[in-house]
């Protein structure tokens, strides 16, 4: 019953294998990152730590060891998405807190000894023939693929291996009490599990009558506080944007159309443009010349339009031009336009009494829905009493029972009618329930449970009323907890250690003078 890795502790996790590991057996013949031997390596900074640098050579080797790392996992990810995903700026952090360890390392006096620097060295597979470590090897290694004197290697990996050291002291210090692990146990192993009808509002609106006038001004007077709060909580819904009324003119063409068909349907709208210049009617050329024929006929006519109705080309140029102004033809997807500006709204908000009825009309609809989804569920509460099963009053629909069978259960939208879903097993203590959501009232009477049974009562979870059946109800026991005992405990020091270790390197890097590439952790590093 051992709880799976939670993101916080799988981080953890992978910064310990980071410089356990990576660090440790770093880049040889078998990496990316040594394809080019004797490249010559750069001095740019990756970062500064304390003054000391981490240079970028550095940083684009264990780059490309973790990028190897994760596809040899079967992550075939592309660079592109390990950026988007952040991996630089991960492994770049990783590396400062590397640093700031081995630094720390040498100021508490912690040290790798000679004995574990050598059984490191003799166990990388690099500087081994025939499974044995072989010292010519290691020379040729050293010289050819990490290009670093035996002085210079041994120095930094031991330096690294000091990091990892004291971190592993720093975990060391964990511990916790029987009592942490028995609460903790007990409040994970109390479980249940719900089959349930949601009612929402939506699924009954279809069925409320439209208000009278004297019923909705009746209304309106007795929730003018409650319609006012609606308007300004949703006052991005009254904003009218600009408008322009433009007319145009168009002569079609496609992306195929060749050059010289363009350019004659461009001269032939200059010359429209200089005979309305003259005097000539801009709805009279419209009607005579334009292909557009939704709009031919009244004149180029397009009546008021947003920005956002329009294409971008079309748009840019409409909403730059004055009342009365003649455009340049102007080229979309479409073809080539002559576009006039007749008129321009600017952009408005509408004032409440202008949708006061609306709003009004809105909250009528819903105040009614949700009492009709009350009644509706307290008939479903009725008919539960009296014997009927959830799921007989509200089968699942075909389409459900499909995704059901295929693993694609997902939880249950507002739908035209309710329809009885499961919850899976889940923690009384909680707080929200899985496909229901945050329902206090119902965890708390779930956890008040001793055995399977229908709850006694409606419970609200947002504006949905619930009826909810316990299917399962699994009280943790004293037994059960003394047979997973050193299995939990185990866990519970694991998870305590790392919170030691990610604790303690946050420490460092607060009380650190750090100073990052930000140019690289935005980019994806050269595979040098």
């Amino acid at each position: 019953m051992t709880p799976g890795l939670q993101p916080k502790q799988l981080l953890s996790y992978l910064f310990i294998i980071a410089i356990a590991v990576v660090f440790i057996l770093q880049f040889g013949p078998g990496s990316r990152g040594c394809e080019a031997p004797l490249r010559p390596t750069t001095t740019a900074s990756a970062a500064l730590v304390n003054g000391k640098e981490i240079s970028l050579r550095d940083f684009n080797s264990e780059y490309n060891l973790r990028m190897q790392w994760f596809r040899a996992q079967g992550n075939n990810i592309p660079d592109s998405v390990a950026r988007q995903l952040g991996l630089p700026r991960q492994v770049l952090d990783q590396m400062v807190g590397t640093e700031l360890l081995a630094q720390e390392a040498e100021r508490e006096g912690v040290v790798a000894s000679d004995a574990e620097l050598r059984e490191v060295i003799h166990k990388n597979p690099d500087f081994q023939r025939d499974e044995k470590f072989d010292p010519q090897r290691y020379d040729t290694v050293l010289h050819d693929y990490y290009q670093k004197t035996k002085a210079q290697y041994e120095s930094q990996l031991r330096r690294r291996m000091s990091a990892a050291k004291l971190l592993e002291l720093v975990a060391s210090g964990a511990s916790v009490s029987e009592d942490e692990v028995k609460a903790k146990f007990f409040r994970d192993a109390d479980k249940a599990s719900l089959t349930f009808v949601r009612f929402t509002p939506t699924q009954f609106a279809d069925q409320i009558s439209a208000p009278k006038d004297s019923e909705l001004k009746a209304y309106a007077q007795a929730h003018a506080k409650e319609i006012s709060d609606s308007y300004e909580s949703n006052s991005f819904l009254y904003q009218k944007p600009e408008e322009v009324r433009a007319r145009h003119i168009l002569i079609k063409l496609d992306k195929d159309t060749p050059p010289q068909r363009k350019e004659e349907a461009k001269k032939k709208l200059e010359e429209i443009r200089k005979e309305i210049e003259a005097g000539k009617d801009f709805a009279q050329a419209a009607k005579e010349s334009s292909e557009d024929l939704g709009s031919k006929e009244a004149g180029g006519d397009l009546g008021f339009n947003p920005r956002a109705a329009w294409v971008p080309a079309f748009a840019a140029v409409a909403f730059s031009l004055k009342p009365g102004e003649l455009s340049q033809p102007v080229e979309t997807q479409f073809g080539y336009h002559l576009i006039k500006v007749e008129e321009k709204r600017p952009a408005a908000r509408k004032e409440l009494k202008e949708v006061e009825m609306d709003i009004a009309r809105q909250l009528y609809t819903r105040e009614k829905s949700k009492e009709l989804a009350q009644r509706e569920a307290e008939k479903a509460l009725a008919a539960a009493r009296s014997g009927k099963s959830l799921k007989e009053l509200y089968p699942q629909t075909d389409a459900q029972k499909n995704d059901a069978q295929k693993g694609l259960a997902k939880p249950p939208l507002p739908r035209n009618r309710p329809t009885a879903a499961e919850t899976g097993s889940f923690s009384v203590a909680s707080e929200t329930i899985p496909s229901i959501g945050g329902a206090p009232e119902l965890l708390a009477d779930v956890a008040d449970l001793d055995k399977p049974q229908l709850l006694p009562k409606l419970y609200l979870a947002g504006d949905a009323w619930i009826v909810a059946f316990a299917t399962e109800r699994k009280r943790p026991s004293e037994s059960e907890f003394t047979t997973e005992k050193d299995s939990l405990e185990a866990e519970a020091v694991r998870v305590k250690q790392n919170d030691l270790r990610e604790a303690f390197v946050k420490a460092l890097k607060k009380n650190a003078t750090i100073v990052t590439n930000q140019e690289l952790v935005g980019r994806t590093p050269d595979a040098s």
